[in-house]
Formats: C-alpha cells, sequence, structure tokens
C-alpha cells in the first residue's frame, strides 16, 4: 500500500480519554495515531486521498460479521442480506488472497537478507561505460571477498583461472588481470 503523506495537528482531549488511547493502542500492538485514524474513518468513511490499513478492514469486516451473527435465522432472507452475505464473502476472500501475497512477499525478504547473496545485496555497483583499473582493495570490495583472500586467489592460480574466478564473482560478471604497474585491469 501507498503511504500517505501525514501532517501534525494538535488536540486538547481530557485525560481519562487519553490515557484510555493510549491503553487500547498498547494492548492492540499499535500507535494511538492508527486508533484516532481507524476512529476519524469510521465516523467519515473513505475519504479521498487516504488508505485504509489492513487492520481498519479488517475490523469493519468483524463488525460485519457480528452483526449478521447476532441476526435471528429466518426461513426467508431477504434478497438484501443474501447480497450484503455474497459481497461480505468476497471481500473476505479478497483480504485473505492479499494476506497471502504479504506473506509471500514477507518470506522472500527475510530469504533475501538472511540468505547466502551477501555480494549480491551489499555491493552492487551499477554498470558503468568503461571500468578503469583497480587497486587490489577496490577490486576485493568489487568481488565481496577480503584484500588477503583476493591475493591468495591470485598467488595460487595461473591468470586464466584467476580471470575466470574474477567473473563469477564480479556484479557485471567481468574477468579481471593483475598487471605490471600493481593494478587489476577490466577484460571484457
Amino acid at each position: 500500500m501507498a503511504n500517505t503523506e501525514r501532517e501534525s495537528i494538535n488536540f486538547k482531549l481530557p485525560k481519562t480519554l487519553t490515557k484510555a488511547l493510549r491503553t487500547a493502542a498498547r494492548e492492540r500492538n499499535t500507535t494511538a495515531t492508527d486508533l484516532v485514524i481507524q476512529g476519524l474513518h469510521h465516523i467519515l468513511g473513505q475519504v479521498e486521498g487516504t488508505v485504509r490499513s489492513v487492520e481498519s478492514r479488517l475490523q469493519e469486516l468483524e463488525t460485519q460479521l457480528t452483526i449478521i451473527a447476532n441476526q435471528p435465522v429466518e426461513s426467508g432472507t431477504d434478497d438484501g442480506s443474501k447480497q450484503r452475505l455474497l459481497q461480505l464473502e468476497q471481500k473476505t476472500e479478497a483480504i485473505s488472497q492479499r494476506l497471502a501475497q504479504l506473506e509471500g512477499a514477507l518470506a522472500i525478504l527475510s530469504k533475501r537478507s538472511s540468505g547466502g547473496s551477501r555480494r549480491q545485496s551489499y555491493n552492487y555497483h551499477p554498470p558503468q561505460l568503461e571500468l578503469q583499473a583497480y587497486k587490489g582493495e577496490n577490486l576485493a570490495k568489487r568481488l565481496g571477498v577480503s584484500l588477503a583472500t583476493l591475493e591468495q586467489e591470485l598467488k595460487n592460480q595461473n591468470s586464466k583461472d584467476f580471470e575466470n574466478w574474477c567473473r563469477s564473482r564480479d556484479p557485471g560478471s567481468v574477468g579481471w588481470r593483475y598487471g605490471s604497474d600493481g593494478l587489476f585491469h577490466p577484460i571484457k
């Protein structure tokens, strides 16, 4: 959902109401501001330019379900009640689908943040028109390894294997070769 721009506004409320608001916010694990917004949505309805939270929409559905559940069952329910019940079921299904999407997105994000692909998340470098020669410490950062690891790989491998090793770690799949000038040069 899109974030709505907020403006600070001050109200003078009775202390008992303020205390009750803060207590209710703690019990619901939310903020007093969000509870006030929910109350305003309840009184004013949907206001153009605002986005209602999932919590307030779920609370509205819960209220509607409670009203329907408390109504006596009649043998001949009218078409209006059937229509409202059908709409309520559709809204509930839509919210369930949206929650499933959000859970999926959260699962993907948690895998990315705890996964082994640190190089991609921390060392992304946008493509450049032409790469310049790098010092060892700069290339190590680009490849997502320590300078000691870079030097170890350079010493233990021939130039072709080192180039392939660099290419496998480089965000742009660029190979690198150590030059006589003490710098690492990109290989297209």
